[in-house]
């Protein structure tokens, strides 16, 4: 599918954001800049909102490795792993300790190979006018052929 703009994007995440719950991992994957920590903004907002908690600011990551979010009753797992360079490195981290009671947004999951259950995985990528952007959806259990609702 094709974003055409953040205001759709922001729509794609307020359809998601509708059907999370804890234990659900969302893997963000694409270039630098193309959307992933926008879209992350986005939902955690849309969350935010439909649970009546006061709207955050939601920053990258990136140097922190992780900011976490108390939204009523769920805990929101913001996870940047662009700088982890080794699997091992994976394990300090422990990203799945606590699976069952929370949700993970993770940017960068190339190194992951833990089996997930509720798993839906966003790929962004430019498009040749750079305004736009392309976005494939895949999901297991819940999330199969959740493209198709949007």
């Amino acid at each position: 599918m094709i974003i055409k703009s953040l205001e759709h994007l922001n729509q794609i995440s307020k359809t998601i954001s509708k059907k999370l719950e804890n234990g659900d991992c969302i893997f963000l994957n694409g270039e630098i800049g193309v959307g992933k920590t926008t879209f992350t903004r986005y939902l955690i907002n849309n969350l935010q909102n439909q649970k009546g908690v006061k709207v955050t600011e939601v920053l990258s990551p990136t140097f922190n490795l992780l900011y976490e979010y108390e939204i009523k009753d769920l805990k929101i797992m913001h996870y940047d792993l662009y700088r982890i360079k080794k699997a091992n490195e994976l394990d300090l981290l422990g990203i799945f300790s606590e699976n069952e009671k929370t949700v993970k947004i993770i940017e960068w999951p190339d190194l992951i190979k833990t089996p997930l259950i509720n798993k839906l995985e966003i790929n962004l990528e430019y498009v040749e006018n750079n305004k736009e952007r392309k976005m494939k959806i895949y999901g297991l259990s819940k999330w199969k052929n959740f493209e198709n609702e949007i």
